[in-house]
């Protein structure tokens, strides 16, 4: 199982090394929306707050833009077939998962280095700020995945995938923003169990449920 969990992250790794679709087009799309934000800031002082619920907004669309394409190709390129003869669907589902994880986690760190450089944002509590990003983006690509599985076999793809992972997305979202403006506000990493245990809870049933229904949306 793991084997060949690894064989497909690699080659989906491999593939994007070679061919830089995802990751080019999301660079220019971090780089765009970032400078957006700061031209529309201007010279005016923000507030970490409220920059730490922009700065999970840049990662939310940044993750539509991309995770959404990741079993769309294998439809388009005609090798999801190939995929189905060679692995089963719950080790398809897990090295697709680590791919979108490295990938998004990789931009993460690209989109704060960005964010931080460009809006000045301080964040007091370094390590709460990086568990929930660890744990957002679990979450995140938990549910992203699945999503991107069941768009794949639709007929409107661009259209649906924004509309299904919004609402699904939108709690994790609301608690990602409420931990991060704690840790820029420097509040002890006690006070963030709670928003810290839901980010855990979510991802845990999100990834349960999801490999239990990839079967039937993968072998549709």
């Amino acid at each position: 199982m793991l084997k060949h969990t690894y064989s497909i992250f690699k080659k989906d790794i491999k593939s994007e090394i070679k061919n830089r679709y995802v990751i080019n087009s999301l660079l220019m799309f971090v780089i765009i929306t970032i400078s957006i934000i700061r031209f529309s800031l201007g010279d005016e002082k923000v507030e970490d707050t409220i920059l730490s619920g922009l700065f999970w907004i840049v990662i939310f669309f940044t993750a539509i833009s991309g995770l959404s394409r990741v079993f769309i190709k294998e439809e388009e390129t005609g090798t999801s077939l190939a995929l189905k003869l060679s692995a089963g669907a719950t080790e398809v589902f897990l090295g697709k998962l680590l791919f979108n994880f490295v990938l998004t986690f990789s931009l993460n760190m690209v989109i704060f280095f960005l964010f931080s450089l460009i809006t000045g944002i301080q964040i007091k509590n370094f390590f709460a700020f990086g568990l929930t990003v660890i744990l957002g983006n679990f979450g995140i690509v938990s549910a992203s995945t699945i999503i991107a599985a069941i768009i794949a076999k639709a007929n409107s793809k661009g259209t649906l995938y924004p509309v299904l992972a919004f609402p699904i997305l939108l709690p994790l979202l609301i608690t990602m923003i409420d931990a991060t403006k704690l840790a820029a506000e420097g509040a002890p990493t006690g006070e963030l169990l709670g928003n810290l245990q839901i980010l855990i809870s979510y991802t845990v049933v999100v990834t349960t449920v999801s490999i239990f229904l990839f079967k039937f949306v993968w072998e549709d």
